[in-house]
């Protein structure tokens, strides 16, 4: 694999917190257990609807704080712009680094006014979402182009960031300011062509050819999650990642 130039790798950021695990489970135990497990292994935790839902979402929050760790709270935002500045403003009371918003320019730039020392992450295209997809949903443009222009918008909007899948990661790294903060779902150590099912991911790109390409961060839950020992899985990441950078 081509090593990345320098002007694609944001040096600022520690090696190994550019791995966001997606601690994507149901209860607290759950959540707890692989935290416990993982350890060392992974600094930043990405905290989406699913565990939302459990009701302990800001215990784990703090609990997490406690042990050091970075929280991506992934709530993809979306409601009239003073609801998502409301909730924003109370998000940011719980010391969290990133958060996602998922809506309009009248949204991000909301979510942006309010956001104090959180950073704002714009969701551009779900990653769960093929060209037929986007299509279906009333765009008449490739992911590409959707992405950039979403991007471009967010950071002129006042968001810090935003979430793209790593096929789109290149483009952007040409022709939107560096500033802007990448993060890529739908990470794939490996492409498993045979034993696709249960993945629900569409635009996947493995760790090494994301980080190469410009990405800032990556997130992954199920190879960690799912892995006979997510520990081990996550540090064969973090040496991806490392391998990469170094």
């Amino acid at each position: 694999m081509n090593k990345p130039t320098d002007s694609l790798i944001k040096t600022a950021i520690p090696a190994r917190e550019r791995l966001i695990f997606a601690l994507d489970v149901p209860d607290l135990d759950r959540a707890r257990h692989l935290v416990e497990t993982l350890d060392d292994s992974v600094v930043f935790y990405k905290l989406g609807l699913e565990f939302f839902l459990s009701g302990h979402y800001f215990e784990l929050a703090a609990e997490l704080r406690e042990r050091g760790k970075k929280i991506f709270a992934d709530l993809k935002l979306f409601d009239i712009p003073a609801t998502v500045a409301s909730a924003v403003r109370q998000l940011a009371k719980h010391d969290v680094d990133f958060c996602t918003v998922h809506g309009n320019d009248s949204m991000l730039k909301a979510a942006a006014a309010a956001k104090g020392e959180m950073k704002i992450l714009a969701v551009t295209a779900l990653t769960s979402l093929d060209q037929g997809d986007l299509t279906d949903l009333g765009f008449q443009c490739d992911a590409r182009t959707l992405v950039l222009s979403r991007a471009r918008r967010a950071l002129a909007l006042g968001c810090d960031g935003v979430v793209s899948s790593g096929l789109e990661v290149a483009a952007l790294r040409e022709s939107v300011d560096h500033a802007l903060i990448t993060v890529c779902p739908g990470i794939r150590p490996v492409f498993n062509d045979e034993d696709p099912a249960g993945d629900d991911q569409q635009r996947v790109s493995t760790p090494g050819r994301a980080i190469s390409t410009g990405a800032d961060y990556l997130v992954v839950g199920r190879p960690i999650r799912d892995a006979d020992n997510p520990k081990e899985a996550a540090e064969a990441i973090q040496d991806q990642i490392a391998s990469v950078l170094s």
